[in-house]
């Protein structure tokens, strides 16, 4: 049986032609694709498909015989499923037509197997070490900001301050230089009294002599 044979006997179940072959290209290429990248591909009841890696040796040329050796290589695999070899082998007899040979699968093994349970938590707790990855740098840049502006508000604080300061420190210096001068004129003042003082004793000496 080919490729199309097989899509004529499934023709009917499907609803046509097409259908059917849409159906049996949809399955080949999903199986092909699984076993390239290395996954296992498992029907229930009828076998399994996988990837089988054969490192390098030496081998036979049947036409000359002479020693040849052959690389490192990776094939394809096919096992059957324990149903399918007593099917083939006739310890178990094969159902009639309307009847579907292999196993159905059990009941929530549809909904995806071990390995993908895996890739699930796998995928959950790479994005979960992102979130947190991504609040701690946002809490840092957070934290840099605050005290770059603490920083900047303490710095134009002290520029404030120190002109403030020089403000006081030169008025300070301006009353103390006015007032300096005023205490120079009350003490230039006092000997001009003395000498009124010394004129008048001078004026009654004189007089009292004549």
């Amino acid at each position: 049986m080919n490729k199309a044979q097989l899509v004529e006997a499934i023709a009917d179940k499907m609803g046509g032609r097409q259908q059917a072959a849409d159906a049996v290209d949809a399955v080949l290429d999903a199986i092909v694709r699984a076993v390239v990248a290395g996954d296992r591909v498992s029907v229930t009841g009828f076998g399994s498909f996988e990837k089988v890696d054969r490192p390098a040796r030496y081998a036979r040329n049947p036409q000359t015989g002479e020693r040849v050796r052959v690389k490192k290589t990776s094939v394809p695999r096919f096992r059957a499923g324990q149903g399918f070899k007593d099917l083939v082998s006739g310890s178990k007899k094969l159902p009639r037509g309307g009847e579907v040979a292999v196993k159905k699968a059990p009941k929530g093994s549809l909904s995806g197997g071990a390995s993908a349970t895996v890739k699930k938590a796998a995928a959950k707790k790479a994005t979960a070490k992102k979130t947190t990855a991504k609040q701690a740098a946002g809490k840092t840049a957070a934290a840099k900001k605050t005290t770059a502006k603490k920083t900047t508000a303490k710095k134009a604080t002290g520029k404030t301050a120190a002109p403030a300061a020089k403000t006081t420190t030169t008025a300070a210096k301006k009353t103390a230089a006015k007032k300096a001068p005023a205490k120079k004129a009350t003490a230039t003042k006092a000997p001009a009294k003395k000498s009124t003082a010394r004129k008048t004793t001078a004026k009654k000496t004189s007089a009292r002599k004549k």
